[in-house]
């Protein structure tokens, strides 16, 4: 676009770009006692600008902050390209023509035709004719350009070229089949001037086989009233509107128009979720809210019957607590039935009932809750780590670390013991029928009950306070078994609990005269009759699996 067609046409609202900086026009016009044409501009980096649209007294734009406007000379504003332009510059001419090119001679009727360039052109167009994922970042994209000009870009064939084969390559390349960039499947806008959902909606509308959109850190207007219906995102499945500055009534309002969008991602928006989604998002799977401070829990139940929802990425939302109050203690809540991969990463969660309260979720498998009071402050990881695996007992990924069968039995066992003074304080009891922890303890430790059902009841002896800085009360006695060689006799040894198991292979090489390398351990506990657990990782201590006093290893080579 020219200056003077800028001047002249509607500018307020529009994306532009300055130097490398993006603003939106907010004025256009005369700004006396300067004289010519001034654009005001409201930019998106507030520290770029000089004032809040004021000059010597008078208002001629507002900003939100009140260093985020300037005026600017329309000759050194970019309002940016069409698509077919954006996507001719970054695919089409990224290489360069040869300047010299073979003249070739072909004949159309009786008329010799010159194609010089011809080749390089077709190459190109075959280049073109391939894509179906196209990354447009930063592009300078304002819009789809003329109405229909991508879907009425046909095909045209090489006969027909030749009819312009004395036009300049350049030229050709316009002529030839656009229509391929109707199979594009994959579009990324993010970081472009695109200023209004209608202009998503044109450049959309002629890609109806879209199906990933990312449009991240365009600062869009929505419409104001409900779309019409239409085949316009009929495959999309994916889309991104991070730092759109969309609001949750505006995703309500456009998702009708998105029949089986999968994934969602809303990330800094400053969405205060509103109300319940009813008749759409109920194909959603993926929904990303991250860096939506305004979001509470009690907004988080609005969206708790999306029936497809698996993963909700919940991070940096300064969230501190979580409940379902449809759900007591042992029992699992209506809500989120289908949510499988819940991440609370960067939250001010400090509490372990927020913890527990994630047990209620009937499908949770996987929980991301890195960088919470709760999992910092001095705290141990891998004591924290086996507290949070003790209370979310379908965990399988915990931190995108997996959650073993002997790491949960580990972490299960020592929660038992760490808490069982406390049970029996509140009543608990090893005799079933006496029994009787109070209302406050089983409220603090919803999965405790379940534990010693599964392990039995922690016995007296392990309720002792133990002295960790006294060796002797960490030693374990420890029965040491081969059992693949029937000569070796069973013995007993005293080792430390925090042993690593390759110490215990170096202390046990040398007992037996083995090399370490053939060494495979594993021990059986009175009471887990008939199941062996395998020591696998050399650098796990015997605490780590939960080896208590009395317990045997056994040593195979």
């Amino acid at each position: 676009m020219t200056m003077t067609d800028t001047l002249t046409s509607d500018v307020i609202g529009r994306r532009v770009e300055v130097n490398g900086e993006h603003a939106t026009v907010r004025f256009s016009g005369v700004v006396p006692p300067v004289a010519g044409h001034w654009l005001g501009v409201e930019w998106d980096n507030p520290e770029r600008g000089k004032h809040d649209g004021s000059h010597e007294g008078t208002v001629y734009f507002k900003c939100r902050h009140p260093t985020g406007g300037s005026f600017i000379r329309p000759n050194k504003v970019n309002f940016g390209v069409d698509l077919l332009t954006a996507i001719k510059n970054r695919y089409v001419l990224e290489g360069e023509l040869e300047e010299e090119e073979e003249e070739e001679i072909v004949t159309i009727g009786n008329k010799p035709v010159e194609t010089v360039g011809f080749d390089s052109v077709v190459k190109q167009q075959s280049q073109l004719s391939k894509l179906q994922e196209v990354s447009l970042r930063n592009c300078a994209v304002n819009g789809a350009g003329d109405r229909g000009a991508i879907a009425a870009a046909c095909p045209i064939s090489a006969r027909s070229c030749h009819m312009f084969l004395c036009w300049s390559p350049f030229s050709i390349l316009w002529m030839l089949d656009y229509s391929t960039i109707a199979d594009i499947r994959s579009i990324d806008l993010s970081k472009n001037l695109l200023s209004s959902w209608d202009e998503v909606v044109a450049i959309a509308d002629q890609l109806r086989r879209l199906e990933v959109l990312n449009l991240s850190e365009n600062k869009l207007t929505f419409p104001s009233g409900s779309p019409p219906p239409s085949g316009t995102f009929s495959a999309l499945n994916e889309l991104v509107l991070n730092r759109t500055g969309i609001t949750w009534a505006q995703v309500l309002r456009c998702a009708s128009g998105w029949p089986v969008l999968e994934k969602l991602y809303l990330e800094s928006n400053d969405i205060v979720i509103s109300e319940r989604p009813v008749d759409v998002l109920q194909t959603v799977k993926v929904l990303d809210l991250s860096s939506n401070q305004l979001i509470d829990e009690n907004q988080l139940l609005l969206i708790a019957h999306l029936p497809r929802l698996e993963q909700l990425i919940l991070s940096d939302i300064g969230i501190s607590s979580i409940h379902f109050p449809d759900a007591g203690i042992g029992c699992k809540t209506s809500t989120f039935p289908s949510l499988q991969y819940l991440v609370l990463n960067d939250n001010q969660i400090s509490h372990w009932s927020v913890i527990s309260e994630l047990d209620k979720l009937p499908s949770l498998h996987a929980l991301s809750c890195a960088r919470n009071p709760l999992t910092e402050r001095g705290r141990d990881a891998q004591t924290t780590r086996q507290h949070i695996i003790a209370r979310v007992g379908q965990l399988r990924t915990l931190n995108k670390c997996a959650v073993e069968p002997e790491e949960r039995r580990g972490a299960e066992l020592d929660y038992r013991k760490a808490f069982g003074a406390e049970w029996k304080a509140a009543g608990g009891h090893q005799d079933p029928d006496r029994d009787r922890p109070s209302a406050d303890f089983l409220a603090a430790h919803p999965r405790y009950q379940l534990l010693c059902r599964k392990y039995g009841a922690p016995e007296d002896g392990e309720l002792k306070t133990q002295q960790p800085f006294r060796l002797k009360n960490q030693l374990l006695t420890l029965k040491i078994k081969c059992p693949n060689e029937l000569d070796q006799e069973v013995v007993e040894k005293p080792l430390p609990e925090s042993m690593t198991i390759q110490k215990v292979k170096g202390f046990l090489s040398r007992l037996l005269k083995v090399p370490v390398a053939k060494l495979l351990l594993s021990y059986e506990s009175p009471k887990m009759p008939g199941r062996e657990i395998e020591l696998e990782n050399d650098q796990q201590s015997l605490q780590f699996y939960s080896v208590e006093n009395g317990d045997c290893l056994l040593v195979r080579w």
